[in-house]
């Protein structure tokens, strides 16, 4: 247990030194930030001047049909700027350095694949909405689990969709495979990035709460802020490091081959037990 808590920290010091040598990774998931925040005011402020009469519920038909569109609109701007991402963090694995417009137009060159995946995930997003509201607690937390594992399943969806160009059902099976051929139960890498944001970002929590202590309300009011910002700063890190980790396993899982960025020996390790027998098939 201890190894591989180890190994998922070496993981993650490995994918921050790949970004912090190509800074300009992080404009992808700051782009998508900003274009997220204008489509979800481009609902919330519809829903503020009715007075009540829209909803992003699933108490109404209008409501579902709502809350699925708003579920389409975000999943294809996270997936299109997850696809600029991936792409130039391919391209840097490989050796080459794309510009951010380079990386961009790898996306535009996949839309109609993009607006497929997108429905998909919105469709997944809305069902499990439905179960965890009509099912109460019980809902939310199968709702949780299925939505992880969905998650873990997919994650080599896009670049599939992106290297291969294979289609969305394509994609999907394909992901599936290479989930349970090298993945399995060794997932602790996968999920180390985000949970070594999460804990800075607890402890800033804490922080905040701290500051309760010296009886000034400005000074709480102003670590808030900070707070924001640090929360927005670990979530655009958080996703930058998580592309350059899931396209590093992609091209090992794919070739044999670890990425010369990374350590092979840590690489491979995260695949453990199961990469001899999927090296002998490669």
């Amino acid at each position: 247990m201890f190894e591989r808590i180890s190994r998922s920290i070496a993981l993650v010091k490995m994918s921050w030194r790949i970004l912090m040598e190509d800074k300009k990774l992080l404009v992808f998931p700051v782009l998508s930030g900003l274009v997220m925040l204008l489509v979800i005011a481009t609902f919330i402020l519809p829903l503020i001047f009715s007075n009540g009469a829209l909803s992003l519920s699933t108490e109404s038909v209008t409501g579902i049909v709502l809350l699925f569109l708003f579920y389409l609109l975000s999943s294809f701007v996270v997936i299109f700027f997850n696809v600029g991402l991936i792409s130039s963090v391919y391209a840097k694995l490989q050796g080459r350095d794309m510009t951010v417009g380079e990386g961009l137009s790898a996306p535009v060159a996949h839309l109609g694949s993009i607006l497929a995946w997108a429905f998909i995930a919105a469709t997944v997003g809305l069902v499990l909405r439905l179960v965890e509201d009509r099912a109460g607690g019980v809902g939310q937390i199968a709702g949780g689990l299925v939505g992880g594992v969905w998650s873990l399943v997919t994650m080599f969806v896009l670049p599939v969709l992106v290297f291969e160009e294979k289609g969305v059902v394509d994609a999907m099976k394909e992901s599936l495979g290479l989930f349970k051929r090298t993945w399995g139960e060794n997932f602790v890498g996968s999920l180390s990035i985000g949970l070594v944001f999460f804990a800075i970002g607890i402890v800033g929590f804490l922080l905040v709460l701290a500051t309760l202590l010296l009886g000034d309300i400005l000074v709480f009011y102003a670590a808030v802020v900070l707070f924001i910002v640090l929360v927005a700063a670990l979530a655009i890190l958080a996703t930058a490091m998580q592309g350059i980790f899931v396209v590093a396993l992609y091209t090992y899982a794919k070739t044999g081959r670890v990425p010369a960025a990374f350590d092979r020996e840590l690489v491979e390790g995260a695949f453990a037990p199961r990469v001899q027998k999927f090296g002998g098939n490669i």
